[in-house]
This record gives C-alpha cells, sequence and structure tokens, in this order.
C-alpha cells in the first residue's frame, strides 16, 4: 500500500463538488485514511508550493489556495500515486480527458480545482506538511482485494 495527498481547493468548496470529487475517488477504491477542512495560511500554501516560487504564476497560485476553505486528503492505494493522478487528470484542463475530474470539472488552470502528488517523495513531503500522525487512521476495510 501507499499513500497520496490530495486538495480540494477552493472552488470546489464553493461550488459545492467536495462530495462528487470525494465520490469519485472512493468509487475507484481509494481508502481515505486522513481527510479534514483547513483554511491555509499565506505560509502553508507558500511551503506546499515552494517548487514553483520563481515561477510566474507563483503569486496567484498562493492567493488561490489562500481564497478559503480546501480539503486535505491522505488517499491509500496499492500504486496510489499513479491511480490518484490518472483520475484527477492532466494538470491544463484543455488537456485534461473528459472523465477524469480536472476533465470534468475544470476550466481555466489557475482555478484548478483539484491537488494530487506528483510522485511519492512529495506525497510523504505534502502529507506531513498538511497532517499530524495522529490524524491519519489506517483502518480496517472490509473491501479490501475487492478493488
Amino acid at each position: 500500500m501507499s499513500r497520496c495527498f490530495a486538495m480540494l481547493k477552493p472552488g470546489v468548496v464553493n461550488r459545492r463538488l467536495v462530495g462528487e470529487v470525494i465520490e469519485r475517488l472512493e468509487k475507484k477504491g481509494l481508502k481515505i485514511v486522513g481527510l479534514k477542512l483547513v483554511h491555509p495560511t499565506r505560509e502553508l500554501a507558500e511551503e506546499h508550493y515552494f517548487e514553483h516560487k520563481d515561477k510566474p504564476f507563483f503569486e496567484s497560485l498562493v492567493d488561490y489556495l489562500v481564497s478559503g476553505p480546501v480539503v486535505a486528503m491522505v488517499l491509500q492505494a496499492d500504486d496510489c500515486v499513479l491511480i490518484t493522478r490518472k483520475l484527477v487528470g492532466k494538470t491544463k484542463p484543455s488537456e485534461a480527458e473528459p472523465g477524469t475530474i480536472r476533465g470534468d470539472y475544470c476550466v481555466h488552470t489557475e482555478r484548478n480545482i483539484i491537488h494530487a502528488s506528483d510522485s511519492d517523495e512529495s506525497a510523504e513531503r505534502e502529507i506531513k506538511l498538511w497532517f499530524k500522525d495522529n490524524e491519519i487512521f489506517d483502518w480496517n476495510d472490509c473491501e479490501d482485494g475487492w478493488y
């Protein structure tokens, strides 16, 4: 089993799509082992996106992330990062395939509705950034093995 960090951004919360997006992740068989509503501080948002610090879109990305609450999640499954990234779709909405979360719900790259870790290393860093150890619950799933 591996883990992936995923975040539903302020646009999902404002558009009241949280349940619908989470339902898609769960229907695939991803197990939610951490979940919380957070209004990120600028410091947290900047640390989360530190690899983009020197890019021209950094400030607008941080501004968007701190504009309202987000839903932070820790997902768990075999090949969790790869599976989650396929469900989420490509970052640029015009390239995201219909049937993916971004392909179905996102029009503007600057207002991308979901973040998902892009590697196991990023997942580990992001999970530690957003969650304390006692906020992650690896519960016994009676559905294990069916997906």
